[in-house]
C-alpha cells in the first residue's frame, strides 16, 4: 500500500507541477484563462501577480512530495512519509478550502484534492501496515 500511496504522490505533484505552469507561466493563454474562468485579457493582466505567487505555491507542494516519494524509495522512512504527508497533506487541505470557500469550483477542487487525498490515505495505511 505504501508503494500506492507513493505512486499516487507522484501523480498529485505532476497535476500542480502542470497548475504551476499555467498559473505562473500561461496565465494569460487562452487555455488557460478558459480553465480558470478568466474571462478577457485585461482580468488575466490584472490578476497575474496573484496567479504568479499561487502557481508557486503549486510548484513547492509538488517539489515537497516529489522529495517525499523519492526519499522513501531511498529508505528514508521518516524524513520521506513527513515531506510526502506534508505536500500531499497540504494540497488536500488546499483542495478542501476551494471547495468549501467556492462550491461553484467544486470540480477544480475535486480535480486538484483527489489524487493527493488519496495519496494521504494509502501512505498512512501504508506507513501502519509495515
Amino acid at each position: 500500500m505504501l508503494l500506492t500511496g507513493i505512486i499516487l504522490a507522484i501523480l498529485a505533484a505532476l497535476l500542480h507541477v502542470y497548475i504551476f505552469w499555467m498559473e505562473s507561466i500561461a496565465w494569460e493563454s487562452p487555455a488557460a484563462r478558459k480553465t480558470f474562468g478568466i474571462g478577457s485579457e485585461q482580468e488575466a493582466a490584472v490578476t497575474k501577480p496573484l496567479a504568479f505567487n499561487q502557481g508557486f505555491y503549486n510548484l513547492f507542494l509538488a517539489i515537497a512530495a516529489l522529495l517525499g516519494a523519492v526519499l522513501l524509495m531511498a529508505g528514508n522512512t521518516a524524513v520521506g512519509a513527513t515531506l510526502l504527508l506534508t505536500g500531499v497533506g497540504s494540497m488536500t487541505a488546499a483542495a478542501l478550502v476551494l471547495l468549501l470557500s467556492s462550491p461553484t469550483l467544486r470540480g477544480a477542487a475535486l480535480k486538484q484534492g483527489t489524487l493527493p487525498f488519496l495519496a494521504v490515505i494509502a501512505t498512512v495505511i501504508g506507513l501502519v501496515a509495515s
